[in-house]
């Protein structure tokens, strides 16, 4: 039923009211949420009034049959009534036809299993004859070749017999299939017997006659015995007997521990005679097996493979045997030479391998997953993290010793973690399933330097050079905040307030501001000695290793702020300890009647001693801009520091000069005048000369190191300053 259409700016939809499960609370609840009440009851009265117009509009059109409905239901009730008893006849005989017809499916249905179980008694039956007829078959084959024997001195060939084994295990392997089939029937129990007696005789005949054939090199008695060995589905048999018949005895004469440890390259001379045994030994089987490249399509004998089954575990049986030391991991540059020749000879017996699948079964094979895990790589791992690790912590000692000759890190500290780096990815340490284990000891190596240069930055500097901090007893060393062993407890080191911090030189300090900064230029090398590694055991996400490699460059950048202050803030204080000499100048002139100044005083030369020392002495180890960055920086503080000095002497001046003219006035007298017996300059201006004639010769000298003054902070202002007193001596001079 569909109802009136209505205005389109109702708030409702009018199929709402036509949904089985409406509700009038929930049809209210859900308008209130758009419109108020009073605008829903104007939009349901105008929709009650088209639903209204509707239904009168619906009973005149079809009036006619609304008047005619009663009238057209008169005798309605008699027809039913008519209608009733032919049904019910008919529905009496539907119901005895289905009767009928199911007891018709149910006879069927029992014939059915009858002759169902008729037949599988049949095929049992059946079965039972053919293991009958096969045992006799095989029994009369054995009896006749017996008979043939014993009637012919020269009996049948090696090719005749094996014609035969393959004829009698044909027949075999259907009595197999009978015998399984049947298998829980008396009978069956009383054949066993003569099965086992036909069993153990085939497969001893096979094994004589692979024998045979492997010692007579006879390809077509190996062919057939292998087909045989197919057919009765005994193909592992077959491999074991090679195993032990031409593999072991091979094996025992090749593996010898004397003879491995008495010859320099005894494991590797060991390993090419075990690799000699396939193309030597094997060349037969592979030939027949498809194991070849020249092998023929035709005379292939499929479904085995003897490198895999045969030769690898009786390898891996007498090296885990009679080699027992070739897996020790004591000593670390013999086990890695170990590991990576026994890895060659692994990789050299793929190759013999046929194909890819018979690559794929080696790698499956149990004897090679025991022969991987014979090497305990984690063991070797930890010897060789506490050699670096060791080595290296005793390198990052409070001595901070100078690097050996010819390296290119001025102390030993960086030297021993550039060296460490390099001997983790070094073809002598570095092993593929390592490599996670070795990234991480990296990444371990370059935290630890960053902490350590942390360190170094808040020691408190001494004024001891390096020769001298190297002849010290050095301080107790405190815990470093970061150990490369994770498994360390960190919590055990002694406190800083409980152990005074060793001191560090300056040189000391400028020297590992050089190594950080050129070991933060040599992190990209470390990449690419990586890449190939990780190449090798197909790690392609280049990507990540490289923003760790970043992450640790970041790391290392962090330090450069705090030890660069440090370094400014040591040059800072040196060189003012001479320029606050400043303080000294006017008890230099006042009441000792000096000639007027001319020159600088010494205190410059000596305040700027420490920045030309940084120059010239650091010009091969330190990159020119660092220089620069360190003396403006140093220069800026200590002439800040003497621009307040200056200022403060010529303020005293000032309050000197004029307390004189008081005094002066006070007495009238011209006894305590303040110039000089030669009737010159005063006391109070030779001061202001002498203290332009300074900051005038300390700026010539910044600009001859190749700054410029506008980046010394506070030193036009100084300038300004002696300037200004400068010329109001030569203006009360003249």
């Amino acid at each position: 039923m569909n109802l009136p259409r209505g205005p389109e700016n109702l708030c409702f939809d009018k199929d709402e009211f036509m949904k089985p499960d409406f509700d009038v609370d929930h049809f209210v609840s859900d308008c209130r949420k758009r419109v108020q009440l009073e605008e829903l009851r104007e939009d349901l009265e105008l929709y009650y009034k088209l639903l209204k117009t509707a239904m009168v509009e619906l009973i005149n059109k079809d009036y006619a049959d609304f008047v005619n409905l009663s009238t057209n239901l008169v005798g309605m009730d008699k027809a039913l009534n008519q209608l009733s008893v032919p049904l019910g006849q008919l529905r009496e005989e539907v119901m005895s036809l289905k009767s009928c017809v199911s007891e018709g499916i149910q006879a069927v249905d029992d014939r059915m299993a009858k002759q169902e179980d008729i037949r599988r008694k049949k095929m049992c039956v059946l079965r039972l004859i053919h293991v009958i007829q096969s045992v006799e078959k095989i029994e009369k084959i054995l009896h006749s070749q017996g008979t043939k024997e014993l009637s012919s001195l020269e009996g049948n060939s090696p090719l005749l017999t094996g014609q035969v084994l393959e004829r009698i295990a044909t027949e075999f392997n259907q009595l197999q299939f009978h015998a399984v089939q049947s298998k829980g029937m008396p009978l069956l129990d009383k054949v066993r017997p003569r099965i086992a007696g036909i069993t153990a005789m085939l497969q001893q005949s096979l094994e004589g006659l692979l024998l045979e054939g492997l010692q007579t090199s006879n390809v077509d008695i190996i062919r057939h015995c292998l087909r045989t060995y197919a057919t009765i589905d005994k193909t592992r048999d077959a491999e074991a007997l090679v195993g032990q018949v031409l593999v072991k005895p091979y094996i025992d004469e090749v593996i010898v521990e004397q003879y491995v440890q008495s010859h320099p390259n005894g494991l590797q001379a060991m390993y090419n005679k075990l690799l000699e045994f396939v193309p030597h030994h094997c060349r037969l089987l592979r030939e027949v097996t498809g194991g070849a490249i020249s092998s023929e399509k035709a005379d292939i004998v499929p479904g085995y493979d003897f490198l895999v089954n045969s030769v690898w575990p009786e390898i891996v049986h007498g090296l885990e045997e009679k080699l027992p030391s070739l897996f020790n991991p004591g000593n670390p540059d013999v086990f890695h030479e170990k590991y990576t020749t026994s890895m060659d000879f692994v990789r050299k017996f793929e190759r013999q391998c046929g194909s890819q699948a018979s690559v794929k079964r080696l790698r499956s094979h149990p004897s090679y997953h025991s022969f991987n895990n014979k090497w305990n790589l984690p063991v070797y791992f930890q010897i060789r993290f506490r050699e670096i690790a060791g080595t290296l912590e005793e390198a990052l000692s409070d001595t901070l010793e100078e690097a050996p000759a010819g390296s290119s890190y001025c102390l030993l500290a960086t030297h021993m973690v550039w060296t460490s780096l390099l001997k983790c990815w070094s073809d002598q340490m570095f092993l593929p399933l390592l490599a996670h284990r070795l990234w991480k000891l990296s990444l371990q190596i370059l935290a630890r330097y960053s902490v350590f240069v942390g360190e170094v930055s808040v020691r408190p500097i001494s004024s001891e050079n390096m020769k001298e901090s190297k002849k010290s007893v050095p301080v107790s060393r405190k815990e470093s905040s970061v150990s490369l062993n994770p498994g360390e407890d960190q919590g055990n080191g002694a406190s800083p307030e409980s152990q005074p911090l060793p001191s560090v030189s300056s040189t000391q300090l400028v020297y590992v501001a050089a190594d950080l900064d050129k070991l933060q230029d040599q992190i990209p090398d470390i990449l690419e000695m990586i890449k190939p590694k990780l190449e090798m055991i197909g790690f392609k996400n280049v990507s990540c290793i490289a923003g760790a490699l970043e992450d640790s460059k970041t790391s290392l950048s962090a330090c450069v702020p705090t030890l660069n202050n440090r370094i400014i803030q040591d040059l800072s204080e040196s060189s003012f300890a001479y320029l606050k000499s400043a303080l000294e100048v006017p008890r230099l002139y006042r009441r000792t009647n000096k000639e007027v100044p001319t020159k600088a005083s010494p205190y410059v030369d000596s305040a700027l001693k420490p920045f030309y020392r940084l120059q010239n002495e650091y010009k091969d180890t330190l990159k020119q801009p660092m220089v620069h960055q360190w003396l403006e920086g140093a220069l800026s503080e200590s002439t800040q520091k003497y621009y307040e000095t200056v200022s403060d002497v010529l303020s005293s001046v000032k309050k000197m000069e004029e307390s004189l003219k008081r005094l002066k006035q006070a007495r009238r007298t011209t006894t305590s005048n303040p110039v000089g017996t030669n009737g010159g300059m005063s006391d109070d201006n030779k001061i202001r000369l002498q203290l332009a004639l300074d900051v005038e010769y300390f700026g010539e000298q910044i600009r001859k190191m190749g700054l410029e003054t506008s980046s010394i902070k506070s030193f036009s202002a100084l300038t300004e300053l002696v300037l200004t007193a400068k010329d109001q001596a030569t203006a009360e001079q003249s």
